[in-house]
């Protein structure tokens, strides 16, 4: 998530290809081929990863007059993936002049099947370090069900509210009040952002007692405050 930002179509076009880039990279795949969202009953169309055509599929997608103030929304999902394979799921809401809503991309994982060793799961460090990269972000957290509601429910968080998961990404300003010293790997992005991962590439499983600790260090040092609303910046 971060603060409203406003943007074009073409520019959040050129945001989410960067991101789908980088799912490739992780898993080509299962991340190589990405369709429009459709109907249940009818066959989605792939999208041709370009910049132009991303930006129309977006634009379609929201023709209502005033998406350059509520923003837009759109979804971009691949195939199912088979077993061991998730499908996956991407969509933003994102590019508008609301100061009341945060924007937001999300990446979702899908399978009845899946388990740690999926690739996008396994990696699941990466793929948050190139969300909050490809976006801009504020903070994003990576989940599963159990994560999300232990940390919800210990400090009574809404949906909007600053948090880690097994993963946290955390924008520079609030890389600069996260302490060192939490059970996982710290890796840095190019804009100064900051990851912790406490699954430690893939090679931990943290408990969700952890998990709520390490929120609990976060948010005490300061690096999990919530922006303030209306918003009158885009990150910490």
């Amino acid at each position: 998530m971060w603060g409203v930002r406003e943007q074009s179509p073409d520019q959040l076009a050129e945001r989410w290809l960067v991101l789908l880039r980088a799912l490739a990279a992780i898993d080509g795949d299962t991340c190589g081929q990405w369709h429009e969202a459709a109907e249940y009953d009818e066959t989605p169309p792939a999208v041709q990863l370009t910049d132009s055509a991303v930006a129309a599929y977006i634009d379609r997608r929201n023709p209502e007059p005033d998406a350059d103030y509520i923003g837009r929304v759109a979804s971009l999902s691949t195939a199912d993936g088979g077993p061991g394979r998730p499908r996956v799921a991407t969509w933003i809401n994102a590019g508008g002049s609301a100061n009341r809503v945060p924007d937001s991309c999300v990446v979702k994982l899908r399978s009845q099947e899946l388990d740690e060793s999926a690739d996008l799961v396994r990696r699941s460090g990466e793929v948050m370090a190139a969300v909050g990269a490809s976006w801009d972000a504020d903070w994003g957290e990576v989940y599963d069900d159990d994560e999300y509601d232990a940390v919800a429910d210990e400090f009574g968080l809404s949906v909007t509210v600053p948090r880690g998961g097994r993963s946290v990404y955390l924008s520079p300003g609030r890389a600069a009040l996260a302490p060192e010293g939490l059970p996982g790997t710290y890796t840095r992005t190019a804009a100064g952002g900051l990851v912790i991962d406490l699954t430690r590439g893939g090679t931990a499983e943290p408990s969700l007692a952890s998990i709520v600790e390490a929120n609990r260090v976060l948010r005490a040092a300061g690096a999990l405050e919530p922006l303030p609303v209306p918003f009158d910046r885009d990150r910490f």
